[in-house]
């Protein structure tokens, strides 16, 4: 007999001296087929025994093993032919198999009975076991009731005294599934992607979301949605599922940066035909800067509020004051810039009948106007009067009407009022050029002719004279 001969003979020898397997020991084997529920194991000199096609799927329902492909199982039943098992069915556990699901890495289906200090009770069969809190799942929750009740396969990871004493994770389990997953899923990670994740954990700058097979993108705080999102934790939660689009993916540092608000349409496309600078529009203040306050018209939508637009109160930051965050009012819309997605409001002060807006104001402000403004600060050259929302104009020095050496912050404090007369207006600059002394000097000639016309004021000899015995009378008086 030839050598292949004799080692073919000695192997079918073999295959009728199959070496007794005992329910409940830990055997490995090669799969030999795949059929529709069931896949076959070579176990060697123990023969071949079968196993669910069920316990070779992930959690996705894709089969992880091949032809060819060894795999490490529990004997479950050997009536009828062998039947193996890659669970530990949780009823069916004897001392003898956790020991063996121990030293095997044999995932072990268990109950957990409630949450303790610390963990979890899980019961394993007639055993009972201790999960910590971290190691329960990959995303750490903030409700432990969650899990009470449920059963899942756990992976014992400490077996001490004899099984008294075990400690099991379902972590270890979900993490390894994880990895078997991570290739195929980072390939579906591409910019303009919509994916399903879960939220693992949520900071003040936003929240990372796990992707599958461990593979997590960061959702920013900006990216939650179109209006302002203060507080990431009303948006989402750990745990949560959420779908989100992938907006960009680093090559280099393996970065994903997620977006939950272009799931939904961008407010700012429909401003074109909705809004129109002279509108008012109800508002709310949001928050406060150094150079004005920023007001949501509606979500997604937000106007700037310039310092410039509100009038002087005489105090540092008074305007802040009267307007805090949370100030609901009317808004009139002053500028519109569709390409930087910037609005421009004004305050409409309350009772006012559209006094304030756009239209009156540029008709308003015209060379030779008589209005009131309030002053708004003072400079050596001269004095800045706030006219209306965005619009300033200045009494330059020698327009005051007073002396030089006069004390121009008595007589002018700033948020008083001041009637001033409009001298000029240049629309390319914005520049308003006013003359408080016009106003004196039409104030002084109505009253001259007020006098002019008493019965008693005697007879006129020109109106210079006139105008010097007026001068004279008022200095009698006030002596």
């Amino acid at each position: 007999m030839t050598e292949p001969e004799e080692d073919f003979a000695s192997m079918f020898e073999a295959s009728f001296q199959a070496k007794h397997v005992d329910k409940g020991e830990t055997v490995e084997g090669t799969i030999v087929a795949i059929g529709v529920e069931v896949a076959f194991v070579n176990i060697g000199g123990k023969g071949e025994a079968e196993i669910e096609i069920a316990e070779l799927k992930n959690a996705d329902g894709a089969l992880e093993v091949a032809v060819g492909d060894r795999i490490q199982a529990m004997v479950v039943s050997t009536e009828g032919g062998l039947r193996l098992s890659r669970r530990l069915a949780r009823g069916a556990a004897t001392d003898r198999q956790l020991e063996d699901a121990f030293n095997s890495g044999l995932p072990v289906e268990g109950r957990i009975e409630r949450d303790v200090k610390g963990g979890y009770e899980v019961r394993l069969g007639g055993q009972r076991a201790f999960c910590p809190f971290s190691q329960i799942d990959t995303i750490r929750g903030t409700d432990p009731a969650q899990h009470v009740g449920r059963v899942y396969a756990f992976r014992i990871i400490e077996y001490k005294e004899g099984g008294r004493n075990l400690i099991v994770s379902r972590r270890a389990l979900l993490e390894e599934e994880q990895r078997a997953n991570a290739v195929e899923i980072r390939k579906t990670i591409v910019a303009g992607a919509v994916l399903t994740g879960r939220v693992t954990s949520v900071r003040d700058f936003g929240a990372f979301v796990d992707l599958g097979g461990g593979i997590q993108g960061l959702l920013h705080v900006s990216e939650m949605g179109w209006s302002r999102v203060s507080d990431t934790s009303q948006v989402v939660t750990p745990g949560q599922e959420v779908t989100v689009k992938v907006l960009r993916v680093d090559e280099n540092t393996q970065r994903i940066a997620l977006g939950l608000k272009q799931l939904t349409a961008d407010p700012w496309s429909r401003v074109q035909a909705v809004y129109e600078v002279g509108q008012l529009r109800a508002g709310r203040v949001t928050r406060l800067a150094e150079f004005g306050a920023f007001v949501e018209l509606e979500p997604g939508i937000e106007g700037l509020a310039h310092v410039s637009t509100f009038a002087p109160t005489g105090r540092a930051g008074g305007w802040s004051r009267s307007t805090p965050v949370g100030t609901i009012g009317a808004f009139e819309i002053l500028t519109i810039d569709l390409e930087k997605k910037r609005i421009g409001v004004a305050l409409v002060p309350e009772g006012s009948v559209r006094a304030g807006t756009a239209a009156r104001a540029q008709a308003e402000i015209v060379a030779g106007a008589r209005l009131t403004g309030k002053v708004e600060r003072r400079e050596t050259f001269g004095v800045f009067v706030y006219l209306a929302p965005g619009r300033t104009g200045l009494i330059p020095s020698s327009e005051t009407g007073m002396a030089q050496d006069a004390d121009v912050a008595k007589a002018f404090p700033i948020g008083a009022d001041v009637e001033v007369v409009v001298l000029e207006v240049d629309p390319s600059s914005n520049r308003i050029r006013l003359s408080r002394k016009a106003v004196l000097a039409a104030q002084e000639d109505a009253e001259l002719r007020e006098y002019a016309e008493r019965p008693d004021a005697g007879p006129v000899e020109g109106f210079g004279s006139l105008a010097d015995k007026f001068r004279g009378l008022l200095k009698q008086q006030e002596k």
